[in-house]
């Protein structure tokens, strides 16, 4: 099995809909362009990942959102080396089809109280739905490592709670540990870097802003 020597995850650069979260009752969640501070941020972290991978092939990944393309493309990896797959497993979590901002303030005031993980949107998802499909990429993603071409290094390319749920399916974290971590901040990076020891390790902890607590206790 041929495994990658670094499986690098970023989130997406700023887009309008977070600066304006009123913008949901207008446009649909996947049709969200970058704002110009996103592109920025997508270029500079574009130079660090070149940086990173040097001459290496790439496989990507990348979620069908129009925020995560438009960050992939502000990256300006050599096209030579990479090779593109649009992955709807890695899509942002759904809330619901149109979101009207007074009701998705009172649905995120009803998730902080029921928990991240479990509580699900009217009409969407809960956190636990998007670690089942982000698992079940997981086990596609793992099959790859079998063909004896493939890159040295995976890119993937989504949203927030998308790496948190990655790297907790990854790492086998609880769902305390999950709770008590942070989305990381728009165009940030963590990398899951194969180690001599045959295991991967990460090379930057999520924020933590508070000590895991049992969601029972929560409750």
């Amino acid at each position: 099995m041929a495994r990658p020597r670094r499986i690098v995850l970023v989130r997406h650069g700023e887009s309008v809909g977070n600066v304006d979260d009123s913008v949901y009752e207008r446009e649909p969640d996947h049709a969200l362009a970058l704002t110009d501070r996103g592109r920025e941020q997508a270029e500079e972290t574009g130079g660090h990942l070149r940086e990173i991978f040097g001459d290496e092939r790439v496989s990507v990944y990348v979620s069908p959102y129009r925020r995560t393309h438009e960050t992939l493309d502000a990256f300006r990896l050599d096209p030579d080396l990479i090779r593109v797959r649009e992955e709807p497993r890695l899509r942002e979590q759904d809330w619901g089809n149109w979101q009207e901002r007074d009701d998705v303030r009172l649905q995120k005031a009803y998730r902080d109280a029921y928990g991240h993980f479990f509580f699900r949107f009217p009409q969407g998802e809960s956190g636990a739905d998007v670690y089942d499909r982000v698992g079940g990429f997981l086990e596609s993603l793992f099959r790859s490592f079998e063909e004896p071409d493939h890159p040295p290094n995976v890119l993937l390319v989504t949203h927030g709670l998308a790496m948190r749920l990655f790297c907790m399916r990854w790492f086998h974290w609880t769902v305390a540990d999950f709770e008590s971590l942070s989305n990381p901040g728009n165009a940030e990076v963590r990398m899951l870097v194969l180690g001599e020891d045959g295991k991967y390790a990460l090379d930057k902890p999520f924020e933590r802003w508070r000590d895991p607590v049992p969601h029972w206790v929560d409750g």
